[in-house]
């Protein structure tokens, strides 16, 4: 008796020395508060708020072109605040994620794209069963590209008619942005059963399948393997924007299209041209005095047999355009000389249901 007594107290006592301290540590330790970033360090930098971070991490890590994606806090101007602190809603933080990227590999605009595809934009209260300032949602933005990138990504949403009602998610300026206790980073990885089951009831991946169906995961280009581009794209339309080819003159598309509209990659589908730009060059390919959109597009040196010329890419598909040239007519003097192979037309009957109606305006005299 007395020795099944002493072996019921020893193992309370190693039970005590393996537990008590785990459990100091999770009551104690694992909010004891966050520590700030320094966005500056990093090329590129994306701020979102979609809810319980723990969700917003894996769609992120998972593109090609992001280093890392950091759960915290941000939008208080309490310093260091704990996750206790954040989640009891007694500040102004919000629990975000920080992205980081290459610009070179994945635009701004596919990561937008991406984001709101995580979210219900239209819900003021938090996310799903997460309720509470904390977890509402927000697009932080670190320089006027990104502001106005955001601007147009979310009144593209807007006149897609996807949502019934009004899309309330904000655009705000970023705000010292605090990293999570490190319990909270990659939690999908380390604790990848409690996380299924957290995500499995919380009511996310239920409403992103009804309101996107089949149009949730965003095609980009940058992950696309060379068979599938091939699948996806006509013989002509693989050479010119893949291995740099020209089409024939006068022998494509758009050379002598009239329709009113905008021009598009034809891999990723970011507007570059518009119409209202369009001119007969007579050189029967089709000819614009400037871009719709100038950081859609990129130029640089295409050193042949025959001197040097202005390459022209897109800057999301990495998508051989054409060339510029510096004989065009006013008010650029330029002539953006593109194969049709490379581009979409969207005619201005359709820009609004393909999701183009920010670009409406400058047809409205028409």
């Amino acid at each position: 008796m007395k020795l099944k007594w002493i072996l019921s107290a020893v193992v309370v006592v190693v039970l005590g020395v393996i537990f008590i301290p785990m459990g100091y540590k999770y009551m104690f330790e694992r909010s004891t508060g966050s520590e700030a970033v320094n966005a500056d360090e990093y090329e590129a930098v994306a701020t979102f708020a979609g809810g319980c971070f723990w969700c917003m991490e894996p769609p992120f890590e998972k593109l090609n072109g992001v280093s890392e994606v950091i759960s915290g806090y941000t939008g208080g101007d309490m310093e260091n605040p704990s996750y206790n602190d954040v989640s009891s809603g007694s500040t102004e933080h919000i629990e975000s994620v920080q992205v980081h990227y290459d610009p070179d590999v994945i635009s701004y605009e596919t990561l937008l794209k991406v984001f709101w595809r995580q979210i219900d934009p239209t819900d003021d209260g938090g996310q799903f069963v997460d309720r509470g300032y904390q977890y509402t949602t927000a697009i932080f933005y670190h320089n006027e590209k990104q502001k106005e990138a955001a601007k147009r990504s979310k009144e593209e949403l807007v006149n897609s008619g996807r949502f019934d009602k009004e899309i309330v998610t904000p655009i705000r300026e970023a705000k010292t942005f605090y990293k999570a206790e490190d319990y909270h980073q990659d939690y999908y990885k380390e604790n990848s059963i409690r996380y299924k089951i957290y995500r499995s009831n919380s009511g996310r991946d239920q409403y992103l399948e009804k309101v996107w169906g089949d149009d949730l995961n965003v095609d980009i280009p940058g992950n696309y393997s060379k068979a599938e581009l091939k699948e996806k794209l006509t013989d002509m339309q693989y050479k010119v924007t893949q291995e740099d080819d020209t089409e024939p003159a006068f022998e494509n598309a758009y050379w002598d299209n009239k329709e009113a509209g905008i021009y598009v990659d034809i891999v990723s589908g970011e507007p570059l041209f518009s119409s209202k730009d369009k001119y007969k060059s007579g050189t029967g390919w089709p000819s614009f005095t400037k871009p719709l959109v100038e950081d859609n597009i990129v130029t640089k040196p295409d050193r042949g047999l025959f001197g040097t010329r202005t390459e022209v890419r897109s800057k999301q598909a990495d998508s051989h355009l054409g060339h510029v040239f510096e004989d065009g007519p006013e008010p650029t003097g330029l002539r953006y000389c593109m194969n049709s192979a490379a581009l979409e037309f969207i005619p201005k009957d359709e820009m609004k249901e393909r999701g183009y109606g920010e670009f409406l305006d400058q047809f409205e005299e028409e």
